[in-house]
């Protein structure tokens, strides 16, 4: 990390969410889906609050005793519904947590996954927002605890964090709403297709990369209705034997429906936590 100080927008309106209106739970005309993703203790309910207008109304995923939380606002004349995903340090399914947020960013193909990092502790971080990028193009880094991170004399290039993850990456302190109305934006930029992402992943030797594309074809000749066969290869190929299961017994495809069907129902009692 390089000593670049957080940019605020010369136009930029003086209230950071002059053209935010929080919804909270209410779920109706939803115009697109975002699904917040982030390892723990990054301030990603605090995100989720100052966006929804809730503080944490929280009910069950489906079949799970993991915790989910949802809430709605609006931007620029859209309505989003914004899911928190359960808070994983990776997606490799080692735990009921990981397996949800996984398997909704996958199957539920959010329109825009917002990965929230720690900025006192980036690099650590980094290893969630990488597997992100390897699932979904269509993704916003939000870099939080800014202000934390300068009081320890951190501070964050974000242009040149951009340029390499190939995909927006904002600051903010979402606890004093600092550099909420540029997520608020690069949330609609990419949702709408105003900014087109080109993440970067790990490169592949042109032999493993040919078995990879074998293989995604097969699986996705097996199950058609799969969004992103490609890393379903690649686990396989890894030795997931999560995944390895859920292909051989023909899982996948439950897990697929029972994914995309919770988008578009509201389960479980909710209740308010702080």
């Amino acid at each position: 990390m390089t000593r670049a100080i957080p940019e605020q927008c010369e136009t930029c309106p003086v209230n950071p969410n002059a053209e935010l209106v929080r919804h909270g739970l209410d779920l109706s005309g939803v115009d697109h889906v975002v699904a917040l993703a982030g390892n723990p203790n990054t301030g990603k309910s605090t995100v989720f609050n100052a966006l929804t207008g809730l503080r944490q109304h929280t009910g069950n995923w489906p079949g799970k005793t993991v915790v989910r939380a949802e809430g709605s606002f609006s931007y620029s004349g859209r309505r989003y519904k914004l899911v928190d995903l359960p808070g994983t340090y990776s997606l490799l399914s080692t735990s009921s947590d990981e397996e949800v947020a996984r398997d909704f960013i996958l199957f539920g193909q959010p329109d825009v996954t917002v990965v929230v990092a720690d900025a006192t502790r980036l690099e650590r971080n980094l290893n969630l927002v990488l597997q992100v990028l390897e699932i979904t193009e269509r993704a916003v880094i939000c870099v939080n605890l800014v202000d934390e991170a300068e009081r320890h004399g951190i501070r964050v290039d974000v242009r040149s964090l951009a340029r390499d993850l190939g995909v927006p990456v904002v600051l903010t302190a979402a606890r004093t709403q600092l550099g909420m109305n540029q997520l608020l934006r690069a949330i609609d930029d990419v949702a709408t297709g105003a900014f087109v992402c080109k993440p970067k992943r790990f490169p592949l030797s042109s032999s493993r990369l040919r078995v990879v594309e074998e293989l995604a074809a097969k699986v996705s000749g097996e199950f058609p209705e799969l969004p992103n066969a490609r890393w379903v290869a690649l686990r396989l190929l890894e030795g997931d034997q999560r995944m390895i299961e859920a292909v051989r017994t023909g899982e996948l495809a439950a897990i697929v429906n029972r994914t995309r069907t919770l988008e578009n129902q509201q389960e479980g009692t909710y209740v308010e936590t702080t």
